[in-house]
């Protein structure tokens, strides 16, 4: 077994998550064998053509990759593996969120059709202008451990206090058992001062979600200035709020694949799809072993 490959514990809980051979067509090639290329093309951030030939022709590992991107596979395995943290009660509901820009690689750029400019191209596949130059921002919804309960992708210029609803609204994990509506509201939220906004604490208020968000010094000298009829203060908790690493621990680990850190993918799809296996993983690594 190669560094990067899934080892025997991960594999027995993957396996019977992943789509059953087609009956149409030849047979697939081993499905481990490609998720193990597959793993190493985004952890070493290397060229598809590279990939090793242990794990067989390089075009198989990529068109899987393409096609479960596609179709929402990649998603799908993820919300899974999440709802078998939820089953063992591995989650912890005290979510966090954050953001962090990701550089995009010169072979990420030039995604167009049709002949349309750039400028009306690039927020479409969630690359834009900022100080790092062309970039993406991946926005997380964690959880207490920091690993990602909803992600989403926007220009790398776009801010990130407008994101926090939509990271809510997209947040739905599976009961045990398959029982009941989808779990969608945290117990509390932790997120540093750029998500500290009237509409994003009255969203939290609506939803029953304690906010750990400190205020912002404008905020504060607004309030003071209008006196009593500026509010009270928000309530704020110091002791939670120390644990809010955790969203950038998380980051951190994700990070360590080369595919991540750095946007090769031209196409927005694929670059989700990359989220989604490396995330599934980042929880795949939490559920117990189910070997017999």
């Amino acid at each position: 077994m190669a560094r990067f490959d899934l080892t025997d514990a991960e594999w027995a809980v993957l396996e019977p998550l992943l789509p059953a051979q087609s009956r149409r067509g030849g047979q697939w090639r081993d499905h481990r064998q490609v998720i193990n290329g597959i793993c190493w093309v985004k952890r070493t951030g290397s060229p598809w053509r590279d990939m090793p030939e242990r794990y067989g022709p390089w075009k198989t590992s990529h068109e899987r990759f393409r096609r479960w991107a596609a179709d929402g596979t990649w998603t799908r395995l993820k919300q899974q593996v999440v709802a078998l943290a939820e089953a063992d009660g591995d989650i912890d509901w005290d979510a966090q969120a954050d953001s962090t820009v990701v550089r995009a690689h010169q072979h990420a750029a030039g995604a167009r059709k049709g002949g349309s400019p750039p400028p009306i191209r690039r927020p479409r596949q969630g690359l834009g202008r900022s100080r790092g130059g062309l970039t993406t921002k991946v926005h997380t919804m964690a959880d207490g451990r920091g690993r990602s309960l909803a992600t989403r992708i926007t220009p790398g210029q776009a801010s990130d206090t407008k994101q926090l609803v939509p990271l809510l609204d997209q947040i739905a994990v599976t009961r045990p058992g398959g029982v009941g509506r989808p779990r969608k509201r945290p117990d509390s939220l932790t997120a540093d001062k750029a998500y500290s906004s009237k509409a994003n604490r009255a969203a939290l208020r609506a939803r029953k979600i304690a906010a750990v968000i400190p205020e912002r010094a404008d905020q504060k000298a607004n309030r003071t200035r209008k006196g009593s009829s500026g509010g009270r203060p928000p309530d704020f908790d110091t002791s939670a709020y120390t644990h809010r690493n955790q969203v950038e621990r998380g980051f951190g680990r994700r990070k360590h694949w080369r595919g991540l850190a750095t946007r090769y993918d031209k196409l927005i799809e694929s670059y989700e799809a990359t989220l989604d296996l490396i995330e599934m993983l980042d929880w795949l690594r939490a559920v117990p072993d189910r070997t017999p």
